[in-house]
Formats: C-alpha cells, structure tokens, sequence
C-alpha cells in the first residue's frame, strides 16, 4: 500500500515524540528526495523510505533493543512496500544482516549518518545555517573525531563505496538537499525574544 507523506508523518510520530528524531527524519527524506531526482528514480519512495528510516529509534535506541529489525516489522505490519521495508533493514545492515542491494538502499545507508554531519556543522556555524556552508568546513570536522563524536564515519565511507561516489559529492549533495528544509530541521537564523 501506498501511503501519502501526511500518513506517513503521522505514523512515525505516533512512535517518536522527540522533536529532534523527526528533525532528523526530515532531513533524510530531503536528502533521499534529491538524490532520487539525481538519478532519475521515484522521488516519492525515496523520500518515504528516508522519513521512517528510524521509525521505531525511540522505542530501541539501538541495535541492541532491535533497531532497525523492529522498524522493518512495524514497516510490514503497517502495509508499506517492500523496497522501504528492505532499505529500513539495509540502513543498519551491520545489525539486521540485510546487504545495501538496491541504489536506494545503498543512498539511504550512505546519508542517514551524513545527515547528522551536516547538521552538526551547520549548528556550529554563524547563524546556525547551510548558507555557504562548504565541503571543506564539513571536511574539517570530519577529521576532529571528539566532533558529533555519535556519527559513525565509519559507515559513511562504506556508504560511499557502495555508492561508488566520492565523499565531497556526497557531502555537496548532501548539503545542497537540506538547504529547502534548513528551518524545518532546526536550523537558519533564531529570532530574537524579548524575555
């Protein structure tokens, strides 16, 4: 079955309360509807598959307590197709045994981590923006691992490997997708409060 963004927005915030995990999912999707476009496939799945990537993270917090396996079974319970089922397993292959196969799972398993690089140097920024923000500066933090110490570069370099893309590609265009949801996934300029 084929559900609509609006469903599936619902449907991951029925498990996920924490603003900053739909933050997150925002920027994947984002991210999985650009590079769907860069290569010509179904924008709409892509993005799908990209916003429930961790739709059962704050129930497992980690692969210990199930993720992604239980985010694959409640994928399946809820009737979504199997191309998000198989990319939500092959987005933590290490832990769900299921292989990146597909463009899409390979994209997914690449970017969900590098989502979260971006992000944090964008934070980190004058005005908390993209704005400018260029692959060197990303680059640069890559390299301080006491930075977003949380991501695993690790699976990034794998992701692109079996992207068989470069890292700044992948980090430009990574970039470039999150630009349109900047302020929807908490970042740009904060206005200022009279308190």
């Amino acid at each position: 079955m084929k559900y609509t963004r609006e469903e599936s927005i619902a449907f991951f915030r029925e498990h996920n309360k924490e603003e900053m995990y739909f933050r997150h999912a925002l920027a994947v999707e984002a991210a999985m509807r650009h590079f769907a476009r860069h290569y010509g496939e179904d924008e709409e799945l892509w993005a799908r598959s990209g916003l429930l990537h961790d739709i059962d993270w704050e129930t497992t917090k980690s692969a210990e307590n199930g993720h992604p396996v239980k985010g694959g079974e409640m994928l399946r319970e809820r009737g979504y197709e199997e191309e998000i089922i198989r990319a939500e397993l092959a987005h933590g292959w290490e832990f769900s045994g299921v292989e990146p196969i597909s463009r899409m799972e390979k994209t997914l398993y690449a970017i969900d981590e590098l989502t979260g690089l971006v992000t944090a140097v964008a934070l980190v920024r004058p005005g908390r923006s993209l704005a400018n923000l260029e692959v060197k500066s990303v680059k640069k933090k890559w390299k301080d691992k006491t930075f977003a110490r949380g991501v695993d570069r690790g699976v990034i370099e794998r992701g692109v490997e079996l992207m068989g893309e470069s890292l700044e590609w992948l980090i430009e265009n990574t970039i470039e997708a999150l630009k349109p949801v900047e302020t929807e996934i908490g970042l740009g300029e904060r206005p200022e409060t009279d308190e």
